[in-house]
């Protein structure tokens, strides 16, 4: 692809990356559950610390320690009065006493208080609240302290008297009444502090499925806020990509929009010179003959003036392919076509100019390629009359070579035709081949330049091989010539398919034709080709005066053909169109062929759907008007094409007559032999310059007179061939087509080479 192939950035496509990019619901969403996670964990870490503390605070775990220490001391009081009883020891149940009452006192606090009077069993059986009731848990301590205050008259710190084993055995049955309440309570401490103990652990690993609950639902939120985060992050990243990407394409695109924008404006400014030199050439030449009608130079004025309009006319239509090429209107017309004799009819048409510059010409076929192929014969040859057209502009030496082959397969999988164009010229730098195909630049380099033209050929050239499905590819090293291949589908002749022919017949009888046309100067100007090619044309101004004259057409009258001007007053080419159409036979088939300026595909389409016949664009050039007839009209005498051979060689042996020959020798010696012969060959190479110049000029009779010249001479000098050659085209030069003229001078030149050769051998020449 050209550069710049990327496309470029739609309006959709950058209001979508430059717009604001909103955040994803599910952001929120997550964001809330996680602030209200958050939440609930402290409130869970708060709950959870208020109420171990409150645990901590009402802890009794250290109350049943001292019940217990409490009943131990009771147990050895107990046994040490029994044994005072036996053997008094006062000494010792005066310590085992004290240490009794310190550990009763520490039962004497709040807190051990309300832990033996929720034990609901507290009291002794004499007590007033007895076992299981309310006050139970006063009653064991009311015991305790009746207790000790009796014991206190015989152990207290002032006792009242001392302790008889009457006294101790009284002692010991109150002590003993304590026995069951003192176990009982201290069984019912420890299950209320056990109690209290699994609560407490039951509350704190509630607490902790909570807290580790909330912390994993806290965590799973973080990570999924965290996804939706890296999402956010790659989705902005991406954005930023896109808006990056975004701003290089816009980059890429105003630089190659700028690029264009110049290239187009340095284009139209070389069309606009290309242009006014070759209209200052003809408008200057034309002033010339206007104001020196007899001046003897007035034929060549006439002749560059010709060549002006021509080069003008080659530039209008290459703008004009251009312009079809880019509108998607130019269709191709495939059909079987004889390959050997396209490639003669090119080398034949361009000869000349190559000859004219010294350089040869060659064309080789592969043997192997088939006879007929299939394609669009007139495409074929713009773009290989193009390629050969430059490489004689560029080369000053050496000969050109148009090589014809069988090329392997495409990527399409069939077979290709590669045309090479192989020249010695001036070749070209990796710079200028990289822009060489561009539609609106040219080489700077000076000589590419100065010979460069419009630059538009190769670019119309690739563009028509690739609608054939093929391509144009090109090498080149400065100062040792280019190679251009132009390859192309290699497509079978089916076997009940038309062959085109290159040479088309031309109309047998003179026609009768009727030209519509406001313009008078156009009115002329086609009456005078149709005149030069022999036939007779009725001139109205409008459409209603042509369908006015087809009506009045009576069968003598009958018109064959109608050229009709899409833009008229009065009524218009399509709508004179329509109204023949609506004619009777045979006046309503008539062929009409449209003439217009307008290269628009609607105004052409409107033509056809009009019953236009066929649509050509202005100017109408003699060479276009005679192709019209031959495509339309058929019947020609085809006698000089048949009477020239195929090959100059097979006629080798008509070249001379050995009698002829042999006369002259013996009538003028054979020493004036050569400056005869030489002298006829410098007039008939002369000839033969004259013809072409008559071919550009369309001069029939300058050529006529040209080869007539040669054919007498010929005839006395012994070259029959030769003079078949001359008489032919002195006879024949009024009727034929362009394209059969060509080649009988080519053959004609053709024959001239052979036979001097020959001379050269017989050393008949200086």
């Amino acid at each position: 692809m050209t550069p710049a192939e990327s496309p470029p950035p739609r309006s959709a496509d950058l209001a979508h990356d430059a717009g604001p990019s909103r955040l994803t619901p599910w952001f929120g969403v997550t964001g809330l559950l996680l602030l209200a996670t958050l939440l609930a964990a402290a409130f869970v870490q708060a709950r959870q610390y208020s109420l171990l503390n409150s645990t901590v605070q009402v802890q009794d775990d250290y109350l049943v320690l001292s019940l217990y220490q409490v009943e131990m001391e009771y147990l050895r009081l107990r046994e040490q009065l029994r044994k005072d009883v036996q053997a008094p020891d006062n000494a010792a149940l005066q310590l085992r006493y004290d240490i009794f009452v310190s550990r009763v006192s520490m039962l004497g606090n709040d807190r051990a208080r309300r832990l033996i009077g929720s034990t609901g069993s507290a009291g002794s059986a004499g007590s007033a609240g007895g076992a299981g009731s309310p006050n139970g848990d006063t009653g064991l301590l009311r015991d305790l302290d009746r207790f000790t205050r009796r014991a206190d008259l015989y152990l207290g710190s002032e006792p009242r008297g001392s302790l008889s084993p009457q006294a101790a055995q009284a002692l010991l049955t109150d002590l003993e009444a304590l026995d069951t309440p003192i176990h009982q309570i201290m069984l019912d401490a420890t299950h209320q502090v056990a109690a209290q103990v699994t609560d407490r652990q039951d509350k704190v690993r509630n607490h902790n499925q909570i807290g580790l609950a909330l912390t994993g639902f806290l965590l799973a939120m973080v990570m999924v806020f965290a996804g939706i985060t890296l999402g956010q992050m790659r989705k902005l990243e991406q954005r930023r990509s896109r808006l990056q990407r975004l701003a290089d394409q816009l980059r890429d695109a105003r630089i190659e929009a700028e690029a264009a924008s110049d290239a187009k404006s340095e284009f139209l400014a070389d069309m606009s010179h290309e242009l006014r030199t070759p209209l200052h050439g003809l408008l200057g030449m034309l002033s010339l003959v206007r104001e020196s009608p007899r001046d003897p130079r007035t034929p060549d004025w006439l002749l560059t003036a010709d060549e002006s309009a021509q080069h003008l006319q080659r530039l209008l239509d290459d703008i004009l392919d251009l312009s079809k090429l880019n509108s998607g209107v130019l269709t191709l017309a495939p059909t079987g076509v004889n390959l050997q004799g396209l490639l003669r009819e090119i080398r034949m048409l361009l000869q000349p100019a190559a000859a004219t510059k010294g350089l040869g010409l060659q064309v080789e076929i592969d043997a192997a390629l088939p006879a007929l192929v299939r394609l669009d014969a007139t495409r074929v040859r713009q773009v290989l009359f193009n390629l050969l057209s430059n490489a004689i502009k560029f080369s000053d030496a050496g000969t050109i070579v148009l090589k014809c082959r069988h090329s392997a397969q495409g990527d399409n999988g069939l077979s290709r035709l590669e045309f090479s164009v192989c020249d010695s010229g001036i070749g070209m730098d990796r710079d200028t081949l990289a822009h060489l195909f561009q539609r609106h630049g040219r080489a700077t380099d000076g000589r590419v330049a100065r010979l460069g033209g419009t630059g538009l050929g190769l670019a119309i050239s690739r563009n028509l091989a690739r609608l054939m499905g093929g391509e144009i590819v090109v090498s080149s090293t400065p100062g040792a010539g280019s190679v251009f291949c132009f390859r192309c589908p290699l497509l079978p002749v089916a076997a009940t398919e038309a062959i085109a022919p290159l040479v088309d017949p031309a109309p047998a009888r003179p026609l009768r034709v009727l030209v519509a046309e406001d313009h008078p100067v156009n009115r002329m100007y086609l009456a005078a080709l149709l005149a030069r090619l022999g036939h007779r044309a009725c001139l109205v101004e409008n459409g209603l005066l042509a369908v006015q004259a087809m009506q009045e057409a009576t069968t003598k009258t009958a018109f064959d053909l109608v050229l009709m001007d899409v833009h008229m007053p009065v009524m218009d080419g399509v709508a004179a169109t329509q109204a023949i159409r609506a004619l009777p036979e045979p006046a309503g088939s008539v062929c009409v062929v449209a003439i217009t300026a307008d290269v628009f595909a609607d105004t052409q389409q409107r033509c056809l759907d009009a019953g236009v016949s066929e649509v050509l664009t202005k100017p109408l050039s003699l060479d276009g008007l005679r192709a019209l007839l031959q495509r339309r009209f058929a019947g020609c005498s085809p006698a000089l094409v048949a009477a020239l051979p195929d090959d100059p060689a097979s006629a080798s042996a008509g070249l001379l007559d050995r009698a002829t020959l042999h006369g002259l020798r013996g009538l003028m010696g054979p020493a004036q032999v050569p400056t005869l012969y030489s002298g006829f060959f410098a007039q008939a190479e002369n000839a033969a310059r004259r013809m072409r110049a008559a071919m550009r000029d369309a001069d029939t009779e300058a050529l006529r007179r040209s080869a007539h010249a040669v054919k007498g001479a010929a005839l006395n000098l012994g070259m029959p061939a030769l003079a078949e050659a001359s008489s032919l085209l002195s006879r024949d030069a009024g009727t034929l087509a362009a394209a059969p003229l060509a080649l009988a001078v080519q053959r004609f030149e053709e024959i001239t080479a052979a036979t001097r050769a020959l001379c050269a051998s017989e050393d008949l020449l200086h």
